[in-house]
């Protein structure tokens, strides 16, 4: 009973209509029919859609999807881990595009199941890990498309409280755009496809370097013409009215100090002769 109970998604509410599948046996002791249930569905929505909702409703209520909550993914990460399968097409196109717009930075692949039993925990222990690592800027989270059952580990919980509590920005990029699961909910930023989720964590950098370099030319460009302005303003300045006066001040007196000298010189020499030949006149 147990395990049969481990593999239903959804919860039981008193009061759910259900579609249920086993065998009928009788309880000989108490002479009862019983009915030994092997699999259980909600009547009119299928099971995993209805565990969906459910878990949907109550991380909603628990703030796990509040927009204030999410974290910026950085412009240009050093590193950047990537939780997914190591052969499947996901991490193929993940990777070409980050080589194709930013080949200098360094991926850490870190493998798990996308799918099936033990899935879901991988990739929660994966989040963890990666979260104890001190070099990793963001991380990537997804798959390749699927049905829903294909995709459920991404539905799961464990992973989405793993995303929560991760103090490294996450994004997600599980299936195509019309796949939405709990993952996408939570992650701090949601890529439609794998592919897209290369073009979110890195620039471009040819575009990057183009805008740099009209960046660097207008810089210069404003340079020289505040260097230009300033130039003019200061020869301007020497020239000005306020500049000039002290140095015509000084020339002018330099002229009075010429004038007077030429109108001093001649009688302070004839006053100097009559002293000399004053004294000798009276040896």
């Amino acid at each position: 009973f147990r395990n049969t109970a481990s593999k239903i998604k959804f919860e039981l509410k008193d009061g759910m209509e259900i579609i249920s599948y086993g065998s009928i046996t009788v309880y000989e002791p108490r002479g009862q029919y019983q009915i030994i249930i092997d699999q259980i569905e909600p009547k009119g929505i299928g099971a995993l859609q209805l565990a969906f909702q459910q878990l949907k409703e109550k991380l909603e209520k628990e703030g796990f999807f509040d927009i204030s909550r999410k974290k910026p993914i950085p412009f240009i990460p050093q590193k950047i881990g990537i939780v997914t399968s190591p052969t499947g097409a996901a991490i193929k196109d993940i990777l070409n595009i980050i080589e194709r717009r930013f080949a200098n930075v360094e991926v850490l692949l870190y493998p798990v199941k996308v799918q099936g039993d033990g899935a879901a925990e991988e990739i929660a222990e994966a989040i963890i890990e990666l979260n104890k690592l001190p070099d990793i800027d963001v991380i990537i989270v997804g798959r390749g498309g699927g049905s829903l059952e294909d995709l459920w580990a991404f539905n799961e919980e464990a992973v989405a409280r793993s995303i929560y509590n991760s103090i490294i920005p996450v994004i997600s990029a599980v299936g195509h755009e019309i796949d939405i699961t709990i993952v996408d909910l939570v992650a701090d930023r949601r890529a439609l496809t794998p592919s897209e989720a290369g073009e979110l964590v890195v620039p471009q950098k040819d575009l990057l370097l183009d805008i740099l370099g009209k960046f660097k030319s207008r810089l210069f460009q404003s340079l020289a013409s505040k260097l230009k302005l300033s130039k003019d303003t200061l020869a301007r300045a020497a020239n000005s009215y306020a500049m000039r006066q002290p140095f015509d001040k000084l020339h002018r007196l330099q002229q009075k100090l010429k004038t007077s000298q030429k109108i001093c010189m001649p009688g302070l020499q004839n006053q100097t002769t009559n002293c000399l030949n004053h004294r000798r006149n009276h040896k």
